[in-house]
C-alpha cells in the first residue's frame, strides 16, 4: 500500500530499497514560503542499522505489511540465534541475535511473546509494557544508604543487569519497564 510522506507517522513501517524500515522520528516543517520538508529517522528491521530520509510532501512510500503471531521462546542457540515456536502451527524458527538482542533480556525461556513477521521472515519481537522477573544476584545494601534514592546493581534471571533500590535482594520478584529497563516496583504475587 502506497502512502504519501505526509501520511506517515512515528512507528510506521515502510519498505525502501528492498529493506524494511521503522520510522523512529518524524518531523514535518514548512520554512517560510518554501515547500514542506519531512525529515525521518529510521531503523532497519532486517539489519538493525539506523539512517535518515529527507522527503517532500509529494513523495510516496510503500507501507509494509507486517504479521504478528504469538510464539513461545524456547532457547538460545550459541551466541547467534534465538529459537521460537509458533503456538498455532508448532513450527520452530530462528530470530537472529542482531535483531532481538536488546529485547531478549526481558524474555525468559518458555515465555509467550508476539513475534513480528515480514514476508514469512521473523524480524523482531513486541514486548508487553512491563515484565516480572526474579533477581538472581544483587549487591549488598550499605547501611545508611537505604533512606535515599540510591540505586545498586542487580542481575535478573535472564542475565540482564539492572539498577534497583537498596531494599531489593536476591530472590525478590520485580517489575521492569520494557522500554528502558527501569525498576517499577516489587511484584505482588
Amino acid at each position: 500500500m502506497s502512502s504519501r510522506a505526509t501520511e506517515l507517522r512515528k512507528g510506521t513501517v515502510i519498505e525502501k530499497d528492498g529493506d524494511v524500515l521503522v520510522i523512529t522520528e518524524y518531523h514535518h516543517s514548512t520554512p517560510g514560503n518554501l515547500r514542506a520538508i519531512i525529515q525521518m529517522k529510521t531503523k532497519s528491521l532486517t539489519t538493525g542499522a539506523t539512517g535518515s530520509i529527507r522527503a517532500s510532501s509529494s513523495d510516496n512510500f510503500e507501507v509494509a505489511y507486517l504479521d504478528r503471531r504469538k510464539c513461545q521462546y524456547l532457547y538460545r542457540e550459541g551466541t547467534e540465534d534465538y529459537i521460537f515456536m509458533d503456538e498455532e502451527t508448532y513450527e520452530q524458527f530462528q530470530l537472529p541475535a542482531s535483531l532481538a538482542e536488546e529485547s531478549m533480556g526481558f524474555v525468559k525461556e518458555n515465555t509467550t511473546v508476539e513475534v513480528t513477521f515480514h514476508d514469512s521472515k521473523a524480524i523482531g519481537i513486541a514486548l508487553p509494557p512491563q515484565v516480572i522477573l526474579e533477581v538472581s544476584w544483587a549487591e549488598m545494601a550499605v547501611k545508611g544508604n537505604t533512606a535515599t534514592n540510591v540505586k545498586k546493581d542487580a542481575t535478573v534471571e535472564t542475565g540482564m543487569k539492572v539498577k534497583v533500590p537498596m531494599h531489593v535482594k536476591e530472590g525478590d520478584r520485580i517489575k521492569l519497564n520494557t522500554d528502558n529497563g527501569d525498576f517499577m516496583g516489587r511484584a505482588n504475587d
